[in-house]
């Protein structure tokens, strides 16, 4: 029986293209993951290249430093792991000593391994702890939230993240239900709101339900938002940022962003009707091919974005 697969990158060669790498340069790979985006870039990069990979899941690095197969990046002097999450990009270049990127490449889809996992709670279809932490070592769990959350809160959330149109009611099932018993597990939560779910949409909404936790419990749109910023000023002009998205709220955030250079999308224009960006954009959305999906169903609702900054007057 085969090993199971940690991750396995969407839009890989096109991500790589798109970063039109510099063998002497600098770059982030902001979500490590299985490292397949990190060793396509190490494969790029000439003796004075650099590459720092990020990662808020400690279990990333101990898969890697577990491979058997003479490839470890941890063995590459120019390879440096963050243990960190990626809003924290400019703290931890500053420590590092880092003086400006040559290109940073962010993946915001989940790993495999994090969706595969019952003990990670990422995934309603099959039973554990209801967690859904990207960083285990602290913070609040999907539980802390499902039990915590008031009604309206929890609506909210459920209606922003997850854009469910029975938010409240659904919200407010969660709050009858846990004055019995605190929910734990994903067959829990599950076994509650199925009866809430369409016949013909039930997988679809109990997705929406479980994206919207996860993303409440890793506060990923501020962590997007804080990140964005830091990779414009960290960026040297003709540096690029590529972004892969995988679903709606994330995806308008980084469209806007790199359209405008700013997280309210505001756009800008001089005198003249030109529109004022520090951003010229390369890649404005693709997705992948009928034979990618084949290979890897999961990049069915993978876009990438990629922009480069521009010369400064």
């Amino acid at each position: 029986m085969s090993e199971p697969v940690y991750h396995i990158p969407a839009l890989l060669d096109a991500t790589i293209r798109g970063l039109a790498i510099r063998p002497e340069g600098t770059y982030a790979d902001l979500t490590f993951g299985g490292g397949g985006h990190s060793r396509a870039i190490m494969g790029q990069l000439g003796e004075s290249g650099k590459l720092y990979s990020f990662d808020q899941d400690r279990e990333a690095y101990e898969n890697e430093l577990a491979r058997e197969d003479g490839m470890r990046l941890s063995e590459d002097s120019r390879w440096q792991f963050v243990h960190g999450n990626f809003r924290y990009l400019s703290n931890y270049l500053d420590y590092y000593g880092v003086s400006a990127l040559d290109g940073v490449l962010a993946d915001l889809g989940v790993s495999f391994h994090h969706f595969d996992s019952a003990d990670r709670g990422f995934s309603f279809r099959m039973n554990g702890p209801l967690d859904m932490r990207m960083n285990r070592q602290g913070g609040r769990t999907a539980a802390d939230i499902v039990n915590s959350y008031d009604e309206e809160s929890l609506a909210r959330v459920l209606y922003l993240y997850g854009e469910m149109h029975n938010a409240r009611q659904v919200a407010r099932r969660l709050v009858q239900a846990r004055q019995s018993a605190q929910i734990e597990t994903t067959e829990q939560l599950t076994t509650l709101l199925t009866p809430l779910c369409g016949h013909d949409k039930e997988k679809k909404d109990l997705a929406r339900l479980f994206q919207a936790l996860r993303i409440e419990v890793n506060d990923e749109m501020g962590s997007l938002r804080e990140m964005l910023l830091a990779a414009r000023e960290w960026l040297r002009p003709g540096g690029r940022i590529a972004i892969l998205t995988y679903q709606s709220l994330e995806d308008r955030i980084v469209k806007n962003f790199l359209r405008s250079g700013n997280i309210e999308g505001d756009i800008q224009k001089d005198f003249y009707g030109n529109i004022q960006t520090p951003f010229r954009l390369i890649e404005k959305g693709l997705t992948a091919d009928a034979d990618e999906v084949a290979r890897n169903p999961r990049s069915r609702s993978a876009k990438l974005r990629v922009a480069e900054k521009i010369e400064e007057a």
